[in-house]
């Protein structure tokens, strides 16, 4: 055999090229790629477009920053032995990192830094939880992928539950995502393209699973779902106008009748000035008693309005009754109508605007705090703080 070099394995890639061992412990090789191969269990098939792989190759080419986790052909065997023949005369199998390989086989290149560690292979479990949670966890996966790899681990888990336990989610995770498997190709091109929405999706996964649908079925229900999406949308929008319409203010009449409102600065609301606070109530003219003789005596039109006295006088049998202006209608004071509105109007950007103006004027955790507790059940507030503990955890990611 001929000697080499350190230098073999970046100008050379014989099938005699040596590993090269880069530190002292012998875990991260410079693998050539003709003695590596990615596995066969990869729920994942979106690697990019051919000009994204050659940009990722010529990246790789300059520097590796990430190794590619990788077991030996033997331990890789152990779990799979009916993929002798697809995998090769290699000797080593990639965990996750099929993307970098493909990148780097685009321009050329000699190998790849892999971090070897036959720990992996320890069972179909550990393998398949190695190979999804990359892709699961920074959210790489389109969600097709994601639905396969979900199911594949629910396969070595054994239940949904499992599954959900091991990743720190809510079993529904796991269940919303499994039905996108049972759409037909056709339904799943339009997620993948995001021309269908992920609950319409997931319904249509029901439903299909449950009546057994073909792709032709599963189109025509889609077709259908449409036309009520966009007449259920058309609903709101008139709505949306109806309410705001109702909601306008009436012109003041009175001592305030000239004095200039000012725009509250989030609600968008028309108060009047700070200084004009002591006679901005108004009251209606009290209905006159009718006279010893029977005669009414002689009152104002209904609709007058006379602002109040500064110093009330006593006056037997009148009810004063306070008319700043109608009662506001709409979704203004009911929190949840007001959600309801604020996600099926906004557009996503807007939604998080609205999200964080909560933050912006609560007055402090404490108060957030309080806000979220409300009067939920000791079980009820358990499960918002886990569901809140995911939302950190995706945000932080």
């Amino acid at each position: 055999m001929a000697k080499h070099d350190q230098f073999d394995d970046f100008f050379g890639d014989d099938e005699a090229a040596p590993v090269a061992d880069t530190r002292a412990d012998g875990r991260l090789l410079r693998v050539p790629l003709k003695r590596l191969v990615p596995n066969r269990v990869n729920p994942r098939i979106d690697f990019g477009t051919k000009d994204e792989l050659i940009d990722l190759g010529k990246s790789l080419r300059r520097r590796q920053i990430q190794a590619c986790p990788a077991v030996s052909r033997g331990a890789y065997l152990k779990l799979w032995p009916d993929h002798a023949k697809s995998i090769g005369d290699v000797d080593y199998v990639l965990v996750s990192g099929e993307r970098r390989y493909r990148g780097a086989t685009a321009t050329g290149n000699p190998s790849l830094n892999c971090v070897v560690d036959d720990g992996l292979a320890k069972d179909r479990k550990t393998f398949m939880d190695a190979v999804v949670s990359e892709n699961v966890d920074r959210q790489n996966f389109n969600p097709i992928e994601e639905a396969y790899a979900v199911q594949a681990l629910v396969a070595e888990f054994g239940s949904n539950r499992a599954v959900a336990q091991h990743f720190e989610r809510v079993d529904g995770w796991v269940t919303q995502r499994v039905l996108l498997t049972h759409l037909a190709r056709d339904a799943q091109e339009l997620v993948r393209k995001k021309a269908m929405p992920l609950d319409a999706a997931r319904s249509l996964g029901k439903l299909a699973r449950d009546n057994g649908w073909d792709s032709q079925q599963q189109l025509v229900w889609w077709q259908d779902e449409q036309k009520q999406r966009a007449a259920a949308s058309a609903e709101r929008s008139a709505a949306k106008k109806a309410s705001k319409a109702s909601a306008l203010p009436r012109p003041l009449v009175g001592v305030n009748a000239g004095a200039e409102a000012v725009t509250d600065e989030f609600y968008g609301r028309k108060t009047l000035p700070a200084d004009d606070a002591p006679y901005a109530r108004q009251v209606a003219a009290p209905s006159a008693p009718a006279s010893q003789e029977g005669e009414e005596v002689q009152r104002p039109a209904s609709d007058e309005l006379v602002p109040e006295a500064p110093v009330p006088v006593p006056r037997p049998a009148v009810r004063e009754t306070e008319t700043v202006q109608a009662a506001p209608t709409g979704p203004w004071h009911s929190g949840a109508a007001l959600m309801d509105e604020a996600i099926s109007t906004l557009s996503p950007s807007e939604r998080s605007n609205f999200i964080l103006r909560y933050f912006h004027v609560s007055s402090g955790v404490e108060a957030v705090i309080e806000d979220m507790r409300g009067t939920l059940a000791g079980e009820d507030r358990q499960s918002l703080a886990v569901i809140l503990q995911q939302v950190t955890n995706g945000l932080l990611r």
